[in-house]
């Protein structure tokens, strides 16, 4: 088994800022992030919230097997970022600054053009665990500010860090970027976004990688020169 590159079994709070434990100060984007979407989902009334469609949304089904990959994401989230810490503490900066851009600029959106969806069906089709599970997300997740999807935007700052992961074999690779697609598509099907919201974040995923990833991209420029 590959051996951390990390021991934090010296670790204390009053060591954070010392170089070898330095990155873990970019967890505190975390708490900031669950502040400002409660002050957003309470001070935000839904009704001064701008309703999100397209035709798409209308063609795309609900089907509550997606709900699968829509809650593992949760899991790639703390599995990614633990492995990283653990592995690759660069590429866990990179992965927690790529995240808490996005996280700036959705809540910079949200505050300034609130939204909503109203997709999700008035009933289920089908009575299984999958329509549980969806119907516990409705009631634990509101359908307000949901343009543009952070649930798309990590999951493309996620796959991003993969495939830039040398200790990650091309096996791994495909599979946790194949798995990053379905929970972008998911949103949709799952009807807790609009393909608009997908599309919309990919403008602040492209802003997140500059920052992020700007100078893994210099040294590829400069190498095919």
């Amino acid at each position: 088994m590959k051996k951390p590159v990390e021991n934090y079994k010296e670790f204390r709070l009053s060591k954070i800022n010392e170089p070898r434990y330095r990155h873990l100060l970019f967890l505190l984007g975390w708490p900031g992030y669950f502040l400002l979407y409660v002050l957003t989902e309470n001070l935000i009334p839904r009704e001064n919230c701008f309703p999100v469609h397209c035709f798409l949304d209308d063609v795309v089904p609900f089907c509550e097997y997606f709900v699968i990959p829509y809650v593992g994401w949760y899991l790639l989230i703390v599995g990614s970022l633990l492995y990283l810490m653990f592995y690759n503490p660069d590429n866990f900066k990179a992965m927690m600054k790529f995240i808490i851009v996005t996280q700036v600029v959705a809540m910079a959106i949200y505050i300034i053009f609130p939204n909503r969806q109203d997709l999700r069906p008035d009933e289920f089709v089908r009575d299984n665990i999958f329509t549980d599970i969806v119907g516990l997300l409705y009631r634990f997740d509101t359908s307000t500010n949901v343009c543009p999807s952070l649930h798309v935007a990590y999951s493309i700052g996620i796959a991003s860090t993969w495939l830039k992961e040398k200790s990650a074999s091309p096996l791994a690779k495909i599979l946790l970027v194949f798995f990053c697609f379905m929970v972008c598509i998911s949103v949709a099907f799952v009807k807790q976004h609009s393909v608009v919201d997908i599309f919309a974040a990919l403008p602040v995923c492209l802003l997140a990688e500059i920052i992020a990833f700007g100078g893994f991209w210099k040294k590829k420029l400069k190498k095919s020169e």
